[in-house]
Protein backbone atom coordinates (compact mmCIF):
# COMPACT_ATOMS: atom_id res chain seq x y z
CA UNK A 1 0.00 0.00 0.00
CA UNK A 2 2.94 2.40 -1.13
CA UNK A 3 0.52 4.99 -1.77
CA UNK A 4 -0.41 5.74 1.50
CA UNK A 5 1.83 6.86 4.83
CA UNK A 6 1.19 7.37 8.05
CA UNK A 7 2.54 10.20 10.53
CA UNK A 8 2.55 9.36 14.01
CA UNK A 9 3.53 12.24 16.57
CA UNK A 10 4.94 11.68 19.64
CA UNK A 11 5.85 13.10 23.17
CA UNK A 12 6.52 11.14 26.37
CA UNK A 13 4.41 7.96 24.86
CA UNK A 14 6.47 5.23 26.08
CA UNK A 15 3.60 3.71 27.48
CA UNK A 16 1.30 3.47 24.33
CA UNK A 17 3.88 3.56 21.34
CA UNK A 18 4.40 0.14 20.72
CA UNK A 19 0.36 -1.39 20.15
CA UNK A 20 0.27 1.72 18.35
CA UNK A 21 3.38 1.10 15.83
CA UNK A 22 2.69 -2.81 15.60
CA UNK A 23 -1.11 -2.41 13.98
CA UNK A 24 0.48 0.75 11.84
CA UNK A 25 2.83 -1.32 10.38
CA UNK A 26 0.59 -4.24 9.57
CA UNK A 27 -1.54 -1.96 7.32
CA UNK A 28 1.38 -1.71 4.83
CA UNK A 29 1.73 2.10 4.71
CA UNK A 30 4.91 3.94 4.76
CA UNK A 31 5.30 4.41 8.70
CA UNK A 32 7.04 7.48 10.07
CA UNK A 33 7.77 8.76 13.65
CA UNK A 34 8.59 12.68 15.02
CA UNK A 35 9.48 12.78 18.55
CA UNK A 36 9.02 15.91 19.82
CA UNK A 37 12.05 15.76 22.99
CA UNK A 38 10.74 12.61 24.71
CA UNK A 39 12.13 12.38 27.90
CA UNK A 40 10.92 9.28 28.65
CA UNK A 41 12.68 6.29 26.31
CA UNK A 42 10.01 7.00 23.28
CA UNK A 43 12.47 7.53 20.44
CA UNK A 44 14.04 4.14 21.35
CA UNK A 45 10.55 2.52 21.66
CA UNK A 46 9.69 3.81 18.43
CA UNK A 47 12.90 2.09 16.66
CA UNK A 48 12.31 -0.72 15.15
CA UNK A 49 12.74 -2.32 11.09
CA UNK A 50 10.20 -0.56 8.60
CA UNK A 51 10.04 2.87 10.68
CA UNK A 52 11.47 6.12 9.65
CA UNK A 53 12.39 7.86 12.79
CA UNK A 54 12.60 11.72 13.51
CA UNK A 55 14.02 13.04 16.74
CA UNK A 56 13.55 16.61 17.35
CA UNK A 57 15.49 17.71 20.27
CA UNK A 58 12.77 20.44 20.70
CA UNK A 59 9.13 20.42 20.97
CA UNK A 60 8.08 21.74 17.82
CA UNK A 61 4.46 21.12 18.37
CA UNK A 62 2.13 19.02 16.74
CA UNK A 63 1.84 21.16 13.61
CA UNK A 64 5.59 21.59 13.05
CA UNK A 65 5.88 17.62 13.59
CA UNK A 66 3.06 16.88 11.07
CA UNK A 67 4.74 19.48 8.84
CA UNK A 68 7.74 17.38 9.12
CA UNK A 69 6.64 14.10 8.46
CA UNK A 70 4.44 15.26 5.52
CA UNK A 71 7.58 16.81 3.99
CA UNK A 72 9.53 13.10 4.42
CA UNK A 73 6.42 11.17 2.94
CA UNK A 74 6.09 11.16 -1.05
CA UNK A 75 2.65 9.14 -0.50
CA UNK A 76 -0.92 10.19 -2.12
CA UNK A 77 -2.73 10.04 1.28
CA UNK A 78 -1.05 10.46 4.62
CA UNK A 79 -2.97 9.18 7.76
CA UNK A 80 -2.53 11.46 10.76
CA UNK A 81 -2.40 8.74 13.64
CA UNK A 82 -1.56 9.46 17.34
CA UNK A 83 0.05 7.24 19.06
CA UNK A 84 -2.99 6.29 21.45
CA UNK A 85 -4.90 5.13 18.66
CA UNK A 86 -4.37 1.52 17.33
CA UNK A 87 -5.26 0.47 14.01
CA UNK A 88 -8.75 -2.20 14.03
CA UNK A 89 -9.16 -2.11 10.19
CA UNK A 90 -6.80 -1.45 6.99
CA UNK A 91 -6.75 1.48 5.49
CA UNK A 92 -8.54 1.10 2.45
CA UNK A 93 -12.08 2.49 3.27
CA UNK A 94 -10.26 5.68 3.98
CA UNK A 95 -8.38 5.90 1.02
CA UNK A 96 -11.68 5.66 -0.99
CA UNK A 97 -13.08 8.26 0.89
CA UNK A 98 -10.78 10.47 0.50
CA UNK A 99 -10.25 9.96 -3.49
CA UNK A 100 -14.07 10.70 -4.03
CA UNK A 101 -14.85 14.28 -5.96
CA UNK A 102 -13.26 17.43 -4.12
CA UNK A 103 -12.00 15.27 -0.79
CA UNK A 104 -9.21 17.05 0.76
CA UNK A 105 -9.33 13.50 2.80
CA UNK A 106 -11.53 11.47 6.00
CA UNK A 107 -11.74 10.41 9.08
CA UNK A 108 -12.75 6.68 10.66
CA UNK A 109 -14.68 5.62 13.46
CA UNK A 110 -12.85 6.04 16.84
CA UNK A 111 -13.52 3.82 19.44
CA UNK A 112 -12.89 3.92 23.25
CA UNK A 113 -10.70 1.34 25.68
CA UNK A 114 -14.25 -0.27 25.64
CA UNK A 115 -15.20 -0.20 22.60
CA UNK A 116 -18.13 2.14 22.64
CA UNK A 117 -17.38 5.03 19.57
CA UNK A 118 -16.07 8.29 20.61
CA UNK A 119 -19.12 10.42 19.30
CA UNK A 120 -18.23 14.02 20.57
CA UNK A 121 -15.07 13.75 19.68
CA UNK A 122 -14.17 11.87 16.47
CA UNK A 123 -16.61 14.17 14.42
CA UNK A 124 -17.93 17.90 14.77
CA UNK A 125 -19.25 20.77 12.64
CA UNK A 126 -16.63 23.92 12.22
CA UNK A 127 -16.76 25.85 15.61
CA UNK A 128 -18.99 29.04 15.71
CA UNK A 129 -18.42 32.15 17.81
CA UNK A 130 -21.71 31.23 19.82
CA UNK A 131 -20.37 27.64 19.96
CA UNK A 132 -17.00 28.94 21.77
CA UNK A 133 -18.35 31.45 23.96
CA UNK A 134 -20.78 28.33 25.44
CA UNK A 135 -18.12 26.64 25.83
CA UNK A 136 -16.37 28.92 27.60
CA UNK A 137 -18.71 30.30 30.12
CA UNK A 138 -19.37 26.35 31.27
CA UNK A 139 -22.64 26.62 29.89
CA UNK A 140 -22.23 23.33 27.21
CA UNK A 141 -21.13 21.23 30.49
CA UNK A 142 -24.26 22.59 32.26
CA UNK A 143 -26.46 21.92 29.27
CA UNK A 144 -24.59 19.54 27.01
CA UNK A 145 -27.48 18.69 24.92
CA UNK A 146 -28.20 22.53 24.28
CA UNK A 147 -29.09 23.12 20.14
CA UNK A 148 -25.53 24.52 19.18
CA UNK A 149 -23.32 22.07 21.07
CA UNK A 150 -25.68 19.05 20.27
CA UNK A 151 -25.34 20.01 16.36
CA UNK A 152 -21.25 20.81 16.68
CA UNK A 153 -20.11 17.89 18.52
CA UNK A 154 -22.14 16.17 16.52
CA UNK A 155 -23.93 14.49 18.76
CA UNK A 156 -27.23 13.84 16.33
CA UNK A 157 -25.30 12.11 13.13
CA UNK A 158 -26.04 8.44 12.07
CA UNK A 159 -22.40 7.12 12.39
CA UNK A 160 -22.99 3.77 10.52
CA UNK A 161 -22.91 5.72 7.12
CA UNK A 162 -20.52 7.92 4.90
CA UNK A 163 -21.14 11.25 4.87
CA UNK A 164 -19.46 14.23 4.14
CA UNK A 165 -18.65 16.37 7.95
CA UNK A 166 -17.14 19.46 8.69
CA UNK A 167 -14.20 17.76 11.04
CA UNK A 168 -13.13 14.92 11.67
CA UNK A 169 -11.06 14.34 14.87
CA UNK A 170 -6.92 15.15 13.70
CA UNK A 171 -6.51 11.83 15.75
CA UNK A 172 -6.64 9.34 13.12
CA UNK A 173 -6.86 11.66 9.88
CA UNK A 174 -6.10 10.46 6.03
CA UNK A 175 -5.30 13.90 3.96
CA UNK A 176 -4.80 14.11 0.65
CA UNK A 177 -1.09 15.28 -0.26
CA UNK A 178 -2.55 17.32 -2.85
CA UNK A 179 -4.67 19.24 -0.60
CA UNK A 180 -1.72 19.80 2.07
CA UNK A 181 0.37 21.09 -0.56
CA UNK A 182 -1.57 24.01 -1.62
CA UNK A 183 -2.93 24.93 1.61
CA UNK A 184 0.97 25.61 2.99
CA UNK A 185 0.12 22.78 5.46
CA UNK A 186 -0.66 23.26 8.95
CA UNK A 187 -0.20 26.74 10.38
CA UNK A 188 2.72 26.36 12.49
CA UNK A 189 1.47 29.06 14.94
CA UNK A 190 -0.72 26.93 16.50
CA UNK A 191 1.85 25.63 19.03
CA UNK A 192 2.09 23.35 21.08
CA UNK A 193 -1.08 22.09 20.64
CA UNK A 194 -5.25 22.28 19.74
CA UNK A 195 -7.02 23.79 16.94
CA UNK A 196 -4.16 23.51 14.20
CA UNK A 197 -6.40 20.83 12.74
CA UNK A 198 -9.74 22.54 13.08
CA UNK A 199 -8.15 25.04 11.12
CA UNK A 200 -6.92 22.89 8.55
CA UNK A 201 -9.91 21.52 7.71
CA UNK A 202 -11.64 24.82 8.22
CA UNK A 203 -8.88 25.90 5.30
CA UNK A 204 -9.57 23.53 3.12
CA UNK A 205 -13.71 23.91 3.29
CA UNK A 206 -13.24 26.89 2.41
CA UNK A 207 -11.20 26.59 -0.41
CA UNK A 208 -14.54 24.18 -1.62
CA UNK A 209 -12.95 20.55 -0.31
CA UNK A 210 -14.94 18.28 1.38
CA UNK A 211 -14.16 16.34 4.53
CA UNK A 212 -15.35 12.27 4.51
CA UNK A 213 -16.26 10.21 7.66
CA UNK A 214 -16.51 6.89 7.11
CA UNK A 215 -17.18 3.75 9.66
CA UNK A 216 -15.23 1.19 8.00
CA UNK A 217 -12.07 2.23 9.16
CA UNK A 218 -11.94 1.64 13.04
CA UNK A 219 -9.30 2.65 15.29
CA UNK A 220 -8.82 2.16 19.58
CA UNK A 221 -8.42 5.32 20.99
CA UNK A 222 -7.45 5.89 24.75
CA UNK A 223 -6.87 9.84 24.48
CA UNK A 224 -5.12 12.11 26.04
CA UNK A 225 -1.72 10.62 27.21
CA UNK A 226 0.42 13.07 26.81
CA UNK A 227 -1.89 16.07 28.16
CA UNK A 228 -2.23 14.17 31.48
CA UNK A 229 1.57 14.76 32.10
CA UNK A 230 1.25 18.49 31.35
CA UNK A 231 0.08 21.06 34.27
CA UNK A 232 -3.62 21.56 34.30
CA UNK A 233 -2.76 25.05 33.91
CA UNK A 234 -0.28 25.03 31.36
CA UNK A 235 -3.16 22.86 29.53
CA UNK A 236 -5.79 25.30 30.07
CA UNK A 237 -3.32 28.08 28.47
CA UNK A 238 -2.44 26.29 25.69
CA UNK A 239 -6.38 25.36 24.80
CA UNK A 240 -7.44 29.07 25.33
CA UNK A 241 -4.39 29.90 23.34
CA UNK A 242 -5.18 27.75 20.15
CA UNK A 243 -9.05 28.74 20.78
CA UNK A 244 -8.23 32.69 20.60
CA UNK A 245 -5.52 32.10 17.35
CA UNK A 246 -8.69 29.92 15.48
CA UNK A 247 -11.43 32.70 16.21
CA UNK A 248 -8.83 35.55 15.30
CA UNK A 249 -7.82 34.13 12.16
CA UNK A 250 -11.47 32.83 10.96
CA UNK A 251 -14.10 34.81 13.07
CA UNK A 252 -15.23 38.38 11.85
CA UNK A 253 -14.79 41.63 14.20
CA UNK A 254 -17.96 41.15 16.60
CA UNK A 255 -18.09 37.38 16.77
CA UNK A 256 -14.11 37.40 17.29
CA UNK A 257 -14.36 39.77 20.70
CA UNK A 258 -17.83 37.96 21.81
CA UNK A 259 -15.43 35.16 22.19
CA UNK A 260 -12.99 37.11 24.22
CA UNK A 261 -15.56 38.72 26.06
CA UNK A 262 -16.98 34.87 27.02
CA UNK A 263 -13.38 33.52 27.96
CA UNK A 264 -12.45 36.54 29.89
CA UNK A 265 -16.08 36.34 31.93
CA UNK A 266 -15.77 32.46 32.12
CA UNK A 267 -12.19 32.47 32.62
CA UNK A 268 -13.12 34.77 36.16
CA UNK A 269 -16.01 32.87 36.96
CA UNK A 270 -13.24 30.03 37.00
CA UNK A 271 -10.94 31.58 39.68
CA UNK A 272 -13.53 32.12 42.10
CA UNK A 273 -14.97 28.71 41.54
CA UNK A 274 -11.87 26.64 41.78
CA UNK A 275 -10.04 29.00 44.60
CA UNK A 276 -12.93 28.81 47.07
CA UNK A 277 -13.11 25.19 46.61
CA UNK A 278 -9.29 24.36 46.50
CA UNK A 279 -7.51 27.60 47.34
CA UNK A 280 -4.89 26.49 44.05
CA UNK A 281 -3.13 29.95 43.23
CA UNK A 282 -1.37 27.95 40.12
CA UNK A 283 -5.24 27.65 38.67
CA UNK A 284 -6.07 31.27 39.01
CA UNK A 285 -2.42 31.93 37.50
CA UNK A 286 -3.34 29.61 34.39
CA UNK A 287 -6.59 31.46 34.28
CA UNK A 288 -5.16 35.34 34.69
CA UNK A 289 -2.48 34.89 31.89
CA UNK A 290 -5.53 33.93 29.70
CA UNK A 291 -8.14 36.74 31.21
CA UNK A 292 -4.85 38.62 30.09
CA UNK A 293 -4.77 37.77 26.52
CA UNK A 294 -8.48 37.40 25.62
CA UNK A 295 -9.06 41.58 27.51
CA UNK A 296 -5.67 42.29 25.04
CA UNK A 297 -7.58 41.06 22.26
CA UNK A 298 -10.78 42.74 22.75
CA UNK A 299 -8.62 45.62 22.79
CA UNK A 300 -6.72 45.18 19.84
CA UNK A 301 -3.28 45.46 20.99
CA UNK A 302 -2.09 41.68 20.46
CA UNK A 303 -1.67 42.00 16.59
CA UNK A 304 1.30 39.63 17.01
CA UNK A 305 -0.95 36.49 17.89
CA UNK A 306 -1.92 35.94 14.23
CA UNK A 307 -3.20 38.04 10.90
CA UNK A 308 -6.58 37.42 10.77
CA UNK A 309 -8.04 36.74 7.46
CA UNK A 310 -10.67 39.98 8.21
CA UNK A 311 -7.88 41.94 8.61
CA UNK A 312 -6.24 41.83 5.34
Amino acid sequence: MSDIGIIIVTYNSVSVIDSCLTAALASGADVIVVDNASTDGTPQAAERPGVRLIVNSTNRGFAGAVNQGFSLLNCTYILLLNPDAVLQTGLEALREASSLPRAAGAGGQLLDPQGIPQIGFMVRKFPTPAVLSLESLLLNRIWPRNPANLVYRGLDLDYSRLQAVDQPAGAFLMIRRAVWEELGGFDERFRPLWFEDVDFCRRAADRGYLWYYTPQSVAKHTGGHSIVKLALEMRRVYWYRGLLRYCAKHFRPLGFRTVCLAVVVGSLLRVVIEFARQRNRKSAAGFGEVVGLAFRLILGREDDIVSPAWRS
